[in-house]
């Protein structure tokens, strides 16, 4: 499975992917921190709202309906998600970290609203995530499975998880490192997040141990190979396209400088392929989830 240049999403992906991008985007105006926050700290909250695929959100849900929940159920929750995810957006642009210039084609929040603020932001915006979680909402998971949520989501943020992938990326700038350290950082820095977001799914859908771990195991593979095809990205890419900074990852070593671009491709497809073999028990409902896959790899932004 190569991707190419030509790839294109399914129309029954790409109607699946637009009805769920309208409830995430529909929630997440609903559910944003609160309205009487300071005006500067709000319009840097605004990042949430900037345009954006919603793949770790819509993720929760396909997950949620394959496994034959209700999407519905877990859409806050789903949504706490994309608000740690934005959070670490923030985070990362900063100029101690990736020192980014652009995100979701606007400047970057530091850019835009100043360095403190944009911190205060990202920490407002996570807290907003945990804060969902701990009230609850009608129709949703109960106290005890809320707090598992919020669990699996504190751990894929935390010291094991996406700090832990930032830590060993910084301290790696200019050095070249092994395999191994290239897929501990990505694993952590872009899958836990994935991995997050089908454990919420799960969660809403009540599943099995045996099919958490398949959806698990499939977002996991999922996440890296999204991180592929992002080097992919940075690397061959216009950020008018990407809707970010493009060709700032030259100092360090990517999937991209790692293996070239065919080999970087290449392993972008094995990924795919590991990810829906492990979607195997569960037949053809598990299609849109297989589908998904294929937009990851195909995506130019």
């Amino acid at each position: 499975m190569k991707p190419t240049a030509e790839a294109k999403v399914l129309p029954s992906l790409e109607k699946a992917l637009r009805e769920r991008h309208v409830l995430v985007e529909e929630a997440l105006l609903r559910l944003a921190p609160v309205s009487d926050s300071p005006e500067v700290l709000a319009a840097a909250m605004d990042s949430l709202l900037a345009p954006s695929k919603r793949l770790r959100p819509i993720l929760a849900l396909l997950v949620a309906e394959v496994l034959g929940g209700e999407p519905r159920s877990i859409l806050p929750a789903a949504c706490a998600v994309e608000m740690v995810h934005t959070s670490s957006l923030i985070l990362d642009d900063l100029p101690s970290m990736d020192d980014g210039k652009e995100r979701r084609g606007r400047a970057a929040c530091h850019i835009a609203h100043g360095e403190s603020t944009a911190i205060l932001a990202a920490f407002a915006l996570m807290n907003r995530g945990y804060e969902i979680l701990a009230e609850g909402w009608p129709g949703g998971p109960s106290a005890a499975g809320r707090a598992a949520i919020a669990q699996d989501l504190a751990r894929a943020v935390g010291a094991a998880g996406m700090i832990a992938g930032q830590a060993r990326d910084l301290a790696m700038t200019d050095r070249n490192i092994d395999f191994p350290t290239l897929e501990f950082i990505h694993s952590r820095k872009t899958g836990a997040l994935f991995i997050a977001a089908a454990a919420v799914g799960a969660a809403g859908a009540g599943a099995t141990a045996s099919a958490r771990q398949a959806v698990i195991a499939y977002a996991k593979n999922l996440g890296l190979a999204f991180q592929i095809v992002d080097d992919l990205i940075d690397a061959t890419g216009a950020a008018s396209e990407a809707g970010k900074d493009v060709g700032k990852d030259l100092k360090k070593t990517t999937f991209v400088s790692f293996a070239g671009i065919e080999g970087a491709r290449q392993l972008a497809a094995e990924l795919i392929e590991t990810s829906q073999h492990a979607l195997d028990a569960f037949g053809a409902a598990a299609q849109p989830l297989r589908e998904l896959a294929r937009y990851v790899i195909a995506r130019r932004r």
